[in-house]
């Protein structure tokens, strides 16, 4: 009796592993980086304008997502002082921050965080100059101060600027490292069952003859 041992088709399943593999390389991280990005500003990024304008401009890739405390813009002066003047408001993929519209010439720093389209927050920072100075100078001599008289405390600090710190880094650097990594483990898992089902088909056991004994 001749019994022919079954191999399995290993063409199918590499082929299946090779689409996984694919799959995962290419739009694993494509869902990781969905979030919108910042496509253009007024004053722009790293550019130079005369005066400090009234106002500052975000243009973003998609529609923001507007909600108290979504957006946040801080533009502070060359001091570190505010030039914000109100909140920010959010018309499809546009934001606009209100200034004050004076301050000195120098470099400015912006700050902002707004909620992509998918729900995420994101931020980011830039800087850009002002080459003439808008601040109101007082005309009329200064009134000499009593001699009792001496600054306090209060008078002499520094204005606060809002914010001091930056936003939080997007959390979804985080994500997308986390998904790069499962995803080369995904890869290698099936690199090994690939390569051992290819080992295991020819090694498989050949055709054995069976046959029985004759009865003398």
């Amino acid at each position: 009796m001749k019994t022919t041992a079954r191999r399995l088709p290993v063409t199918p399943i590499a082929l299946a592993a090779a689409l996984l593999t694919a799959f995962l390389v290419l739009f694993a991280p494509l869902s990781a980086s969905a979030h919108d990005s910042l496509l253009a500003s007024s004053p722009e990024a790293d550019g130079t304008v005369e005066t400090l304008p009234a106002e500052l401009t975000l243009t973003f890739s998609a529609k923001i997502i507007d909600g108290d405390g979504a957006t946040e813009v801080v533009v502070t002066d060359p001091s570190g002082a505010s030039v914000t003047d109100g909140a920010a408001t959010v018309d499809g993929a546009i934001v606009t921050q209100p200034l004050t519209g004076q301050g000195p010439a120098g470099e400015y720093h912006v700050i902002w965080k707004v909620v992509s389209s998918d729900g995420h927050p994101t931020s980011g920072e830039f800087d850009f100059a002002v080459s003439t100075a808008t601040e109101a100078v007082a005309t009329a001599a200064p009134t000499p101060a009593p001699d009792t008289a001496e600054p306090t405390a209060a008078a002499t600090a520094a204005p606060d600027a809002g914010i001091t710190s930056a936003p939080q880094a997007d959390e979804s650097a985080s994500a997308s490292v986390w998904i790069w990594v499962i995803s080369i483990a995904v890869i290698l898992v099936v690199i090994v069952i690939v390569v051992w089902l290819a080992i295991r088909g020819r090694r498989g056991p050949a055709e054995t003859d069976s046959d029985d004994p004759s009865e003398r």
